[in-house]
């Protein structure tokens, strides 16, 4: 490998570090959010929100631990597998809590209160989730990194939560629709129990060595 994409895969390296530097921070503070808001308002479909956003900051923890050893390959590539096998364990963990709870709501009809923190949440998770899920299959394509385009998959996926907990909170908020916050923590689980199975499966980035030269070449 030349000089010219050394340097061009370092600094995609240092792009990736921002992006989990970010994606770390922002996912702290909506997992703080959601979880309160979901405790106080009784929303299994919030606390999962919450729960998942906990992850994220667990991937993106992983990912910055695979980063630091990028030019050494087999170490790279040694993490690359644990990262994917660490989060995907997780994601079926989450699946299998979400999916008991949710069921158990709906059997006891518990009903959750309104929470106007969970729908602004929602919604502001809705814009941000996919401008950086962008920026990281980006980078992850470039780099040729399984587990950064997995981590851009998941907050892909932390958008579609937002999208499915919104309706949720807002048939809860408006129309007093209680199983509505049940059924939309069932909805997640078999969303969220793919990802976890696609992880350990190692299908997360099927295409992602070929988009750039320098992503095959070995270091």
């Amino acid at each position: 490998m030349n000089e010219d994409l050394l340097w061009e895969r370092a600094a995609l390296v240092e792009r990736g570090r921002r992006l989990e530097y970010f994606t770390i921070a922002w996912n702290a503070v909506e997992a703080l959010v959601a979880l309160v808001s979901g405790i106080v308002a009784g929303s299994i479909s919030l606390v999962g929100f919450g729960l998942d956003s906990f992850i994220e900051v667990a991937s993106g923890s992983l990912l910055l631990w695979r980063m630091s050893v990028d030019v050494h390959e087999h170490d790279r590539e040694r993490n690359e597998k644990l990262t994917l096998r660490a989060v995907a364990i997780c994601f079926l963990l989450l699946a299998a809590y979400i999916g008991y709870q949710s069921a158990t709501d709906l059997w006891s009809k518990r009903v959750p209160e309104r929470s106007t923190p969970g729908i602004i949440l929602a919604l502001v998770s809705l814009i941000v989730m996919p401008l950086l899920s962008r920026a990281k299959r980006s980078v992850g394509g470039a780099l040729g990194s399984a587990a950064m385009v997995a981590d851009a998959k998941q907050t892909d996926f932390c958008a579609y939560l937002s999208a499915i907990l919104l309706v949720g909170l807002l048939l809860n908020a408006k129309f007093g629709l209680w199983w509505a916050d049940p059924l939309v923590g069932l909805i997640m689980v078999p969303i969220i129990a793919k990802e976890g199975v696609q992880g350990l499966q190692d299908k997360a980035c099927g295409n992602c060595a070929r988009e750039l030269p320098y992503a095959r070449e070995k270091i």
